[in-house]
């Protein structure tokens, strides 16, 4: 059993980054469709099989047309050249129409728009057939509205490095090369619980003393949209009989291997602490951070017995503050295993003057627009009507007592939280 630790914000975000890079290690690979590749990160480069475009093809609907034939004299004018068919070679004298996207017939160097074209609209095959001619603009630049082959991507060429995440435009390059399949490393499983005998789930009634577990959700829509795959337990007993084998039980049944326990509430200085009155014999460190919200927190190796070891992080049991701990300690520590962009951290000017406790990383919700921040909210950590409004978090020094109108502020832009 440990003594309860004292950690600065820092130091906390050390040792769960930590614990974290030793949860998830040398990371494991999966080969998935493109289907459901969204959001996966690659676990190799990947490298193009073949150019694109593949071919020469036409930028625009027009004529194809070799530029050595354009004088004052009209042209011929040669079958009509759809996208998705090979064209016959183009003879000296004739033009070519060809739409989009089609390929560039051998003996032309150029494409003349047909808005430059004299009918500016393209003949029937029946008009083709009888021998009807075009006028074109006199001279012309040979490669005019020609995509070239590989002017895009060359065969061989790296589209995508390691550790890239999957994306829609990222997903429609390795479509468009006729990839189906990529190797991306798995996802982080994360077995992810919640205690306090007086949470119910969404859509049950509530009975005097009671309220709606609004963690489980917060927490594990937080770590899907990070990329971990997430199974949810639900809100164990605040008996510690109960929730010891409630959680063996949830560690030790199925086929999955967990890399990560997440746990909220039942970690601070309560009588029914259950959390830290259980796990403290089974490797866990309790303590406070010098944060609010999110002072206590938890962390370490879980030992239970019958079970393989596994990183655990605890964090406080109200909502705002267990969102917090996730944001300052937890995905930071995540970002660079699930190929996740960090959080961007800029400078705004407040909007109105705000009071700060002295001692602790003060962490306050408000909304970022145009380069002002305006709190939301109070220090509490049960305003969860404010933490869904805001989209950034400003972080204020543990000197300070308050803070002016107008004053510089750093702020963390998170968004919706994804």
């Amino acid at each position: 059993m440990t003594s309860p630790f004292r950690r600065s914000v820092t130091e906390h975000q050390e040792i769960i980054k930590e614990l974290v890079d030793q949860a998830l290690g040398q990371p494991r690979s999966e080969k998935v469709e493109l289907r459901n590749a969204r959001g996966r990160q690659l676990a190799a480069a990947v490298k193009a099989p073949r150019s694109l475009p593949p071919w020469d093809n036409s930028q625009m609907d027009g004529y194809a047309v070799n530029t050595e034939d354009l004088d004052d004299d009209p042209l011929m004018v040669a079958d009509a050249i759809a996208a998705g068919e090979e064209p016959p070679n183009l003879k000296l004298g004739y033009a070519a129409p060809i739409m989009t996207g089609a390929p560039i017939p051998c003996g032309a160097n150029a494409v003349i728009p047909i808005e430059s074209a004299t009918p500016d609209a393209f003949p029937t095959a029946t008009q083709i057939a009888a021998g009807i001619t075009v006028q074109l603009p006199f001279g012309g630049i040979p490669g005019s509205f020609i995509r070239y082959k590989g002017s895009d991507i060359a065969e061989g060429e790296t589209v995508l490095a390691a550790g890239a995440r999957l994306g829609p435009t990222s997903l429609g390059i390795l479509a468009g090369l006729g990839i189906n399949e990529v190797t991306v490393t798995q996802r982080p499983s994360v077995l992810l619980l919640s205690t306090g005998d007086e949470l119910v789930a969404p859509g049950q009634e509530l009975k005097p003393g009671q309220i709606h577990d609004a963690n489980t959700t917060l927490l594990s829509s937080a770590l899907q949209a990070a990329g971990c795959t997430v199974t949810n337990v639900g809100v164990l007993d605040d008996s510690p009989e109960q929730f010891t084998t409630s959680l063996i039980e949830a560690l030790s049944t199925g086929w999955l291997r967990y890399d990560l326990v997440i746990s909220s509430g039942g970690i601070s200085k309560g009588a029914f602490d259950v959390v830290k009155e259980v796990l403290t014999t089974y490797g866990i460190s309790f303590g406070s951070v010098a944060m609010q919200p999110g002072g206590p927190q938890g962390s370490g190796t879980l030992a239970l017995p019958g079970c393989d070891p596994v990183a655990f992080v605890a964090f406080p049991g109200n909502p705002v503050s267990a969102y917090v701990s996730y944001e300052i300690f937890l995905r930071p520590a995540l970002a660079e295993h699930v190929g996740l962009a960090p959080r961007v951290l800029v400078e705004a000017v407040l909007s109105e003057p705000m009071e700060s406790m002295p001692g602790k990383l003060q962490v306050r919700r408000g909304t970022y627009k145009d380069g002002t921040f305006t709190p939301l909210g109070g220090a509490s950590s049960h305003l969860l009507a404010a933490l869904a409004a805001s989209n950034s978090v400003i972080l204020i020094d543990e000197q300070a007592t308050s803070l002016t109108a107008g004053q510089i502020v750093q702020t963390l832009v998170i968004g919706d939280g994804s």
